[in-house]
């Protein structure tokens, strides 16, 4: 069943679709975008079905890989934390949050 719709591109995606079209690789700029679409959800399944072959042993240890991007967040959540503090109280010594 097909579904009519509509899409915008860029004036160089437009030109390689176009190009694609004239040259007979595709029958119309639909069926390009078509096989576009049919191609990437076809690398993903293959993705997906190549992560679920991977042996438990082979899998990261989530706490080793981001614990350091964990201890940088924090850092910044505290430096925030401190800094609206100080500028809660920089603007309740003015008068101004009366």
């Amino acid at each position: 069943m097909s579904v009519k719709t509509t899409l915008s591109f860029t004036e160089r995606h437009h030109g390689f679709l176009l190009a694609k079209v004239k040259e007979g690789i595709f029958a119309t700029q639909s069926a390009a975008v078509a096989a576009a679409i049919e191609m990437a959800l076809s690398a993903l399944a293959e993705e997906i079905r190549a992560r679920a072959r991977t042996p438990r042993s082979e899998f990261v240890d989530r706490e080793r890989t981001f614990s350091s991007s964990r201890a940088t967040i924090d850092r910044y959540q505290v430096a925030a934390r401190r800094a609206a503090s100080r500028l809660a109280k920089q603007y309740s010594a003015t008068g101004q949050g009366s």
